[in-house]
């Protein structure tokens, strides 16, 4: 271990990075200088999280792979381990930032190891199995829609003799968008802590289910932290382009992109149905403001009202 390394080290601490793959978890224990690999099977997290829990771990991170990495989580969730997921994106920019070129299983399990313990990255408790059901649910929607939005694409463009071919997919694709919407309306209101919110946000003109679901499933922090915090989680807080005399325009990125979409989508409804929304949309286009920008300032003044009826507990009022 290099000096540069070991100045970083808390020797109080015990940080983990695992690398997931398909078929492998490279493990790398930072304080320690430990190299451990095991398969990614049932047997072999069973093993890991057995070797993790002799330590007094600070925390373990590992990185979102699009699923590999959802039995490890669980798991050392069920065993209350300290588990926290980064983006791929993160580790990668920590690596570059150190020219670390190179890139192996081993190298990008300690890499994920010296982030945790170099930048400490807060440990959340995940959410509950409930939560991560309904969430799936919302994934699936999610997936059936945009299936659903690309063949009626296709049905527009395709020739007379197909169309009973993109009627029937359609027809199913329905069907099966139908089944999720009931079988997230009954996982919702079995999780009763959420009834309370439900209510107040089904109570805003304009927010249906779809935005409901998404923002209960999505968005636990709703009502608990400021509107700027509660924006930026959902990518709708603006962020500055400055550099010298050089002003550039103020753009939205990252944030939670589920929730974004839903937003734009139930805007659309809601400067039409919503008098406080349509009023400030009207308004932001009679000043200028490009038609998407006023959208998603109506996106982000939206999100500051339905954080403020969750916080005080209060729902819907058009004054």
């Amino acid at each position: 271990m290099n000096t540069t390394t070991a100045a970083h080290i808390d020797r109080n601490e015990r940080n983990v990075g695992i690398d997931i793959g398909k078929s492998t978890l490279d493990v790398y224990i930072y304080e320690l200088d430990v190299y451990l690999q095991y398969p990614n099977t049932t047997e072999g997290i069973r093993e890991l999280i057995k070797k993790l829990s002799r330590y007094n771990l600070t925390r373990i991170l590992v990185e979102a792979t699009g699923g590999y990495e959802r039995s490890l989580v669980e798991a050392s969730a069920e065993k209350e381990l300290p588990i926290i997921i980064m983006q791929p994106a993160q580790a990668r920019q920590f690596a570059k930032a150190q020219c670390i070129n190179a890139k192996t299983d081993k190298i990008d399990s300690r890499v994920i190891a010296q982030f945790a313990a170099v930048l400490k990255p807060e440990v959340r408790p995940l959410s509950s199995k409930k939560v991560r059901y309904i969430r799936d649910l919302l994934s699936r929607k999610r997936q059936l829609n945009e299936m659903r939005t690309q063949e009626l694409n296709r049905q527009h463009k395709a020739p007379a003799i197909l169309a009973a071919t993109h009627k029937r997919l359609l027809k199913v694709l329905d069907k099966e968008i139908e089944s999720i919407n009931k079988l997230l309306a009954k996982a919702v209101g079995e999780v009763t802590e959420w009834q309370r919110t439900y209510e107040i946000l089904s109570s805003v003109p304009g927010v249906g289910d779809g935005v409901t679901f998404t923002l209960l499933g999505e968005l636990p922090e709703l009502g608990q932290l400021s509107s700027r915090k509660i924006t930026a989680l959902c990518g709708l807080a603006p962020f500055n382009r400055d550099s010298g005399i050089m002003k550039g325009r103020r753009r939205i990125k990252g944030g939670r992109a589920p929730i974004r979409t839903v937003l734009y989508m139930a805007m659309l409804s809601a400067i039409q149905c919503n008098p406080v929304m349509k009023k400030f949309y009207k308004k932001l286009v009679e000043q200028g403001k490009h038609k998407k920008v006023a959208l998603t300032a109506c996106m982000r003044k939206m999100m500051t009202i339905l954080n403020a009826m969750v916080r005080d507990n209060c729902e819907w009022q058009a004054n």
